[in-house]
């Protein structure tokens, strides 16, 4: 009789040939033991994992109860209905009745089903099926690991576990421990209320699990010894490897989910998060001390992370926290940088010239024809607000940035080793990445086409042999991966590179054509703000350009990120590439005006940056771009998207019949509230979202000081958005295990070297620092900035406008114009090489260029000095690590002495000759005797 297709009766069957327990759920209330689908429906075993599909019933087929539990007997099962015609084809569902025959697909998708579920059986898991559930067309598959099988898997996934040993950890000394008990005193208040936060003056010694040293290990309370996250590890572990061949070719689960055969495959989440008649569980707790926005200001439950979520997710959140307390020091530098910025905006000689009016200085127009002459103390505003962001503090703050990413990335290295020595992961090598499903999809399929044309060739050959032939194929490609067997070549992957290759050149296209627009848009409205006949208008032209400027290029990068995005997922899908594909976004689209391009014809004068400098531009399209995309693409698209589609589910589910709807109200099994929940899509995003945060805080921190300010407080709201995500919104991912955050490292570690070099250019060549310099020590007659505005400005005479250049209609300044200035170094026009580049040119460039090469290495020196100076291991944790090596040899040696000590007991004991066996034998020796013997501890 195929799965799941029973009469319903009130009494318990028991299929012994088939192996399969009917489970009566009329007689008593099914949910009362399952508590809600955490247990089976024995209310004994946990769900360890559940598989789903979907499923079609013919017209004229009932609703059937499918909650059949499967054990160890399905060995027999699986003979027994492979002689049974498929479910839906011919099965009785009644006299002379039958139900409509299933499509194709449907068929084929059910025959897996089977066979892989029966597989499993053998694999020692234990399952029970449910497709009458209150999500219509839904089946689920609940999974449970029996002890046996956790042991089994434990030993060969050498899970580290605790043992009966326990030992002190060395505790600091003298000033130390006064300064650690202060410490502990005035941080108490921030610290989350959870047991695994708590400082511990022991620890278990961990040993990996062994089956035959089971007495090491503090076996008391078996179903707690493997928590959740242990025990859907293991089952993730044993879905991975099991395959099922009846399909022609073997597939594994990760195949089952690309192919369609399975909807999807989780873990589940412990319980309810919220409600008070809600029983206590580690989600409930941390719902409520990490994923709550009134504990923002409290430290994360990391231990209580990873117990949940495991090891690889447990380290993000670590390395977020790490990060957002690191950004404290850099805020109130930034701070204080820009406060001094403030202070001094008035003793600023440069823009105290710029904004005095006496000084009448006639600036040459901006654009050709429709742009007229302007006086410099129009852009007084702008020149001071230069002086906010750049100012001799600038360079200070961008070496100690230098440094303050040196020591971040030492201090996580050191906070990564004790979260190493405390999750017992010292030691622990991560295995290769499984195959991604579609690059084992197409291999499959390409497998299969080879099968077909090995058949052809084979057709004329007599039955007999063809039979031994098949009989070979089968022998031969049982228990063995696909992928072991059939490899896809250059010419399987080149369609897919093409592709990938004139994508990749379109949307760079695309990116550059965009970037052309924002110019072109930049030099139109300038013009046009330029005839415009108000003086306020005219003078903050600029910053007006600038400011919508960059908005258009948020959007633009926001809109291209979405897209991209998706782009990149479909290539990455058609590539056929093994692991996972790290898609980053599209880059920043900064139109910044190219520095000092101005030749002698005023036409291009409009790419000058002001006279108060470029870096306030910069500073204008950095503090927008970094603000939007964190307020609006990062934390507005995350909290609202998800909304977004819980009220979709809502409204779909109104609109289906009021009996679908109060069944719908009613309250779920677990595996089915998870299922309604997003699957979880993996870290790529949240580390790709820091890593670009973390570019903005270290690239232009010279051009920004306010930058870590904002990501501090951007990242404050980060943590507890994505522990709700993680929390309510998604489904329980599989606890991986990882000792470090991976390739991410020496990512931040590339940024934090890139951004020395790009600090160093930018208050070179962005700044007017060096050129400051320059006059301060070569040009001052007095030794001041006095001078120096008339010092950076060229001449022109506007008698040498060509042809049709010249303004249209210049406004009337009161005087008649023959000569007006622009920034740069260039001879004036009464020289015998007017308008050719002045020696003062080349000084300031040989000064910025020295400066960089200078700034880079003393930078790059001091950065590397620290690395040298911070140990790696701190010291403590080295110790604890050597004291555990001797404790484990100690405790081994212990055990072997015991042995040998029983042993010669029994043997002292055992029977003369002549004498009789009964007073001798080892059962005698009782609870002594070497088969009972339990260890020394």
């Amino acid at each position: 009789m195929p799965i799941g297709h029973f009469s319903l009766d009130h009494k318990r069957v028991r299929l012994k040939s088939a192996g399969y327990t009917l489970l009566n759920s009329l007689s008593v209330n099914p949910d009362a033991k399952c508590k809600y689908g955490l247990y089976f429906r024995d209310g004994k075993r946990k769900v360890d994992y559940v598989l789903v599909y979907h499923h079609k019933r013919g017209s004229g087929s009932r609703t059937l109860a499918r909650r059949v539990l499967q054990n160890d007997a399905a060995l027999g099962a699986r003979s027994a209905r492979q002689d049974q015609p498929l479910p839906g084809k011919g099965s009785p569902g009644g006299a002379g009745q039958q139900e409509p025959p299933m499509d194709f697909h449907e068929d084929d998708k059910r025959f897996r089903r089977e066979e892989y579920e029966g597989n499993l059986l053998e694999a020692g898991l234990e399952l029970e099926r449910d497709e009458e559930t209150k999500i219509h067309g839904v089946g689920f598959v609940k999974i449970h690991a029996p002890w046996n099988v956790l042991c089994r898997e434990a030993e060969f996934l050498k899970l580290k576990m605790p043992t009966k040993k326990m030992y002190h950890i060395n505790e600091t000394r003298g000033l130390l421990k006064k300064i650690n008990s202060v410490l502990q005193k005035i941080t108490d208040p921030i610290q989350p209320r959870v047991a695994e936060h708590r400082a511990q003056t022991m620890k278990r010694l961990s040993y990996p699990f062994s089956r035959e040293k089971q007495h090491l290990f503090d076996l008391s309370d078996k179903d707690s010894f493997f928590d959740s996250k242990t025990r859907s590890t293991i089952v993730y572990e044993i879905l991975k490897r099991t395959t099922c061949t009846k399909a022609k070719y073997s597939m594994g689960i990760t195949s089952l989910l690309a192919n369609g055969v399975y909807s999807a495959a989780y873990p589940l989440h412990d319980g309810e998060y919220e409600g008070e008649d809600v029983e206590f569980n580690d989600r409930k707790l941390l719902y409520e001390e990490w994923a709550s926005y009134g504990v923002f200001y409290k430290y994360q439950p990391i231990d209580l992370v990873r117990k949940y979520f495991g090891e690889k997710i447990g380290l993000y959140f670590a390395w977020l926290g790490v990060y957002t307390q690191m950004l404290i020091p850099a805020s109130i530098v930034g701070v204080i940088v820009f406060l001094y910025g403030c202070a001094t905006v008035n003793e600023n000689i440069p823009s105290m010239e710029m904004c005095d009016q006496s000084h009448n200085i006639t600036m040459c127009p901006l654009c050709d024809k429709t742009c007229s002459y302007w006086k410099m103390s129009s852009a007084c505003a702008t020149a001071r607000a230069s002086h906010l962001f750049d100012n001799p503090a600038t360079v200070f703050f961008s070496v100690f940035m230098a440094l303050w990413a040196a020591t971040f990335m030492e201090h996580w290295k050191r906070k990564q080793m004790r979260l190493n020595y405390r999750w017992d992961l010292t030691g622990f090598e991560e295995e290769e990445d499984h195959p991604r499903a579609e690059y084992e999809a197409r291999v499959l399929e390409k497998s299969l086409r080879k099968e077909s044309k090995n058949k052809e060739k084979h057709r004329n050959i007599p039955e007999e042999s063809t039979n031994k032939w098949k009989q070979r194929v089968k022998t031969a490609m049982a228990g063995v991966k696909l992928t072991d067997k059939v490899k896809l070549t250059w010419r399987d992957r080149f369609p897919a590179y093409f592709t990938n290759l004139m994508s990749i050149v379109f949307m760079i296209a695309v990116t550059f054509a965009i970037v052309l627009g924002v110019i072109i848009y930049r030099i139109s409205t300038a013009a046009a703000l330029a005839m415009n006949s108000s003086p306020s208008v005219r003078s903050n032209i600029r910053v007006t350009v600038t400011a919508t400027a960059v908005i258009i290029n948020l959007v633009v990068i926001i809109l291209l990120d979405e897209v991209y995005g998706c782009v990149a997922r479909w290539l990455t899908k058609i590539g056929w590439w093994q692991g996972e594909s790290v898609s980053g976004p599209s880059g920043a689209i900064l139109a910044r005006d190219p520095l000092h391009q101005t030749p002698h014809h005023p036409s291009c004068w409009g790419w000058q940056c002001a006279p108060g400098g470029c870096l306030m531009e910069l500073c204008i399209q950095l503090s927008i771009i970094m603000l939007g995309k964190q307020l609006i693409q990062n934390n507005l698209f995350e909290i609202g998207i998800p909304k977004m589609k819980k009220f979709i589910r809502y409204l779909r589910l109104k609109r289906q019949s009021p009996a679908d709807h109060d069944e719908h109200m009613k309250r779920k099994q677990r595996y089915e509230a998870d299922f309604t929940l997003e699957p979880f899509g993996g870290l790529t995003p949240e580390y790709m979202e820091m890593i670009i945060q973390f570019g903005f805080v270290t690239l232009f921190v010279a051009s920004f000081p306010l930058a870590p300010l904002f990501a501090l407080l951007n990242n404050i709201i980060e943590i507890r958005l994505d522990a709700k995500k993680f929390v309510t919104e998604l489904r329980r991912p599989v606890a991986v295990r990882a000792k470090d955050i991976g390739i991410w490292y020496n990512i931040l570690r590339g940024i934090g070297k890139l951004a020395v070099i790009i600090n160093a250019f930018v208050i070179s060549f962005t700044s007017d620092f060096i050129p400051r310099l320059v006059y301060l020590y070569m040009y001052s007659k007095n030794g001041t900035m006095h001078g120096f505005v008339n010092h950076t400005l060229s001449s022109f005479n506007v008698s040498d406008f060509q042809d049709g250049t010249a303004p249209n209609d210049p406004l009337d300044l009161g005087y008649e114009v023959h000569v007006c200035r622009y920034k740069d170094y260039r001879e004036p026009p009464w020289s015998e090489h007017k308008y050719d580049i002045s020696k003062d040119f080349w000084a300031v460039l040989a000064a910025r260029l020295a400066f960089v090469i200078v700034f880079q290495n003393l930078v790059m020196f001091m950065s590397d000095f620290v690395d040298w100076v911070i140990p790696d291991i701190p010291k403590d944790i080295s110790q604890q690590i050597h004291k555990e090596k001797v404790l484990m040899v100690e405790l081994f040696m212990r055990e072997e002495q015991g042995k040998q000590q029983l042993l010669d007991t029994w043997m002292e004991r055992a029977p003369k000759k002549g004498e009789p066996c009964s007073n001798h034998s080892p059962q005698a020796a009782g609870p002594e005797g070497p088969e009972n013997h339990g260890g020394a501890l």
